[in-house]
């Protein structure tokens, strides 16, 4: 029995010597390497903050990072154990890679929002016009970009079809120009309409008054000639310097006597309940 004894009790001190000094130096590279993670991550960080990085990237670059590190670091930690982590990598490449197909669309989403948020196309605020959709962007997301239509609907456009997409930023120059379309009759003198609705535009408050507006002919229809309207606005004035500068020029050809062909064979009727 005492013999017994001494065994299993020289088999513990055999056991404690071996492992003890590693578990020691492995709680050491944990405490360490995570001291050392952190400081990186904060360098890194502000670094990031000083080149200009969107405020919606940099925490999450930073958080992956230390993600990345801390696991890293653990690992290292199972393996001065003597772990066999093996399979345990098997097992994590084959879930990572199931979880990549399974999340295909949003994985291609989060690509083309590190693009956006990198490259910035766009900033919060801007005017953008994707395919038919246009609005004021009030977010921009890892996955999704919100957009804030003028009729005050919220729009969430999947990163991956703006990346895919001709994107028109209206508020990169910090104005842009209006495209107004104005018929009027082929027997009245354009030079004078051009003045006309030139002058009208001086009187327009949310008008630009530098650069000039353009006026110019557009195409030549079967009853009238159309005009190409072009003043300089701001972004967010779009809709309401369009609405004031098409009442405008209608007051104006009001005033001046020009008039506008009608097509024929129109009849008006009543209008019921």
């Amino acid at each position: 029995m005492e013999k017994l004894i001494n065994q299993y009790s020289d088999l513990a001190l055999d056991k404690f010597i071996t492992y003890v000094p590693r578990i020691l130096f492995a709680i050491l590279v944990v405490w360490v390497g995570f001291k050392i993670s952190n400081k990186v991550v904060k360098w890194v960080d502000k670094v990031l903050e000083r080149t200009g990085f969107s405020d919606s990237l940099r925490p999450f670059l930073t958080s992956l990072m230390g993600f990345i590190f801390k696991g890293a670091i653990l690992f290292a930690a199972a393996t001065i154990l003597g772990a066999d982590l093996t399979g345990l990598v098997a097992i994590l490449a084959a879930a990572g890679f199931a979880v990549g197909m399974a999340l295909q669309g949003s994985l291609g989403n989060f690509a083309s929002g590190i693009l956006i948020l990198t490259l910035k196309p766009y900033k919060i605020s801007d005017w953008i016009k994707v395919d038919d959709h246009f609005g004021k962007v009030s977010e921009i997301g890892i996955f999704s970009t919100q957009v804030i239509t003028p009729g005050n609907k919220v729009l969430n456009i999947p990163n991956s079809m703006i990346t895919d997409s001709v994107v028109t930023n209206l508020s990169d120059k910090g104005q842009i120009r209006l495209e107004l379309s104005v018929h009027v009759p082929y027997a009245e003198s354009f030079p004078k309409i051009k003045q006309i609705i030139i002058d009208e535009l001086m009187e327009v408050p949310k008008i630009l008054k530098g650069p000039k507006p353009e006026v110019g002919i557009k195409n030549f229809d079967s009853h009238s000639i159309e005009l190409l309207v072009r003043p300089y606005v701001y972004p967010d004035d779009f809709w309401e310097a369009t609405f004031q500068a098409n009442k405008a020029i209608k007051s104006a050809f009001n005033r001046h006597g020009i008039k506008v062909a009608y097509s024929e064979g129109i009849e008006m009727g009543a209008i019921g309940e």
